[in-house]
């Protein structure tokens, strides 16, 4: 028969290995997270690397060391470079950060760096059907982002700035087999080659000014958002039927042309220390 106080204390003894054993895993992981910060602020990112996925081997559920692994090889990664490295580089980010939303679903630094992440990608691939693919799952990860967080300005512009990138170079293309330079003033001359382009992207851009309008109502201030209000107005104007509409919508481009330059100088002249003369103010 077995001796109960002997068994007890042997069964607690080894839960209390066992915790001093997760205890130090813990610590190790910890450092090695810590030495993978320090490194990574160096920029000595292949070194933090190596330190970060210790730490992830140590403790697969470690959020901290896994989001830092993914926004390290996402650091090291260049769009449009074909090395194998770089290819993997990018590969391991998403991978990494797509570890991270199987443990927390709304982690929204990974939604935000996966939405980036295929920007950037979509930056480096020359030819436009497969850029526009890249475009499309960029936005994809945007959506999910303002879903997460509703007062995301950063997602709501970056929504916008998708739009003008699928829709300009329709516009251009629609342009040039008019032979109309870009200076020239529209609608486009060709009244079925503008309803069919209406019909394909009219509405796409104008949920593109909707969503940097939201950027706007967030940040009244944001003068990136206030430019591509004027690129997205401006060349929607093109599918217009008539001069008149055409003009309204130019003088709002134009308007928010005006507004994007006051703010930024508004904002420079906020900056510490800023006691030049300004482009509007006569030397004393």
């Amino acid at each position: 028969m077995f001796n109960r106080p002997l068994l007890v204390a042997a069964t607690l003894s080894t839960a209390a290995l066992a915790l001093l054993s997760t205890g130090c895993t813990q610590l190790r992981a910890r450092d090695n997270l810590n030495k993978g910060v320090q490194a990574f602020k160096n920029a000595k990112y292949s070194e933090a690397v190596d330190h970060f996925k210790i730490a992830v081997e140590l403790d697969p559920t470690f959020t901290p060391a896994r989001l830092y692994l993914a926004t390290a090889y996402m650091t090291q990664y260049i769009p449009g470079a074909e090395s194998p490295e770089n290819k993997q580089n990018a590969q391991a980010a998403e991978d990494n950060f797509l570890e991270v939303l199987k443990i927390e679903a709304n982690n929204k630094l990974a939604i935000q760096s996966l939405a980036s992440l295929k920007y950037n990608q979509a930056s480096g691939i020359p030819a436009l059907e497969d850029k526009l693919k890249k475009l499309d799952e960029s936005r994809d990860w945007y959506v999910k982002l303002i879903q997460v967080d509703p007062s995301e300005k950063v997602g709501y512009y970056s929504l916008g700035v998708i739009t003008w990138l699928k829709w300009y170079p329709k516009l251009m293309e629609a342009r040039n087999k008019l032979h109309m330079k870009q200076e020239d003033p529209g609608p486009l001359k060709d009244k079925k080659l503008r309803e069919d382009l209406k019909a394909n992207y009219e509405t796409l851009v104008n949920e593109g000014i909707g969503h940097l309008k939201k950027a706007l109502e967030i940040d009244k201030e944001y003068d990136d958002a206030m430019a591509y209000m004027n690129l997205l107005v401006r060349e929607r104007a093109d599918l217009l039927d008539n001069k008149e509409a055409y003009d309204k919508d130019i003088k709002e481009a134009d308007e928010w042309v005006q507004k994007a330059l006051e703010t930024k100088k508004m904002k420079a002249a906020r900056m510490p220390g800023n006691t030049g003369i300004t482009q509007d103010e006569p030397a004393k």
